[in-house]
């Protein structure tokens, strides 16, 4: 599943990135890990970007990024 596709407040886990090597980079310079969870807090109206919190911090994420991030439910 992708981390676009998922409902706000739902806590997931990251398991992997799609595009480039340096798409995947820039994630990674960013503080988003394979293996972190995450979870939406919100989703900007008009296809705005998501306000996503990964280990305790926010990240504000294009909807093009979050379609390229991979992740799981966490159970």
């Amino acid at each position: 599943m992708r981390l676009l596709d998922v409902e706000v407040g739902t806590w997931v886990k990251v398991i992997g990135f799609e595009g480039t090597e340096k798409f995947q980079d820039r994630l990674l310079q960013h503080g988003l890990y394979p293996g972190d969870q995450a979870r939406i807090l919100r989703a900007a109206p008009l296809n705005g970007p998501l306000l996503v919190e990964v280990s305790g911090r926010e990240l504000a994420l294009g909807r093009a990024v979050a379609q390229k991030i991979l992740v799981e439910n966490v159970e």
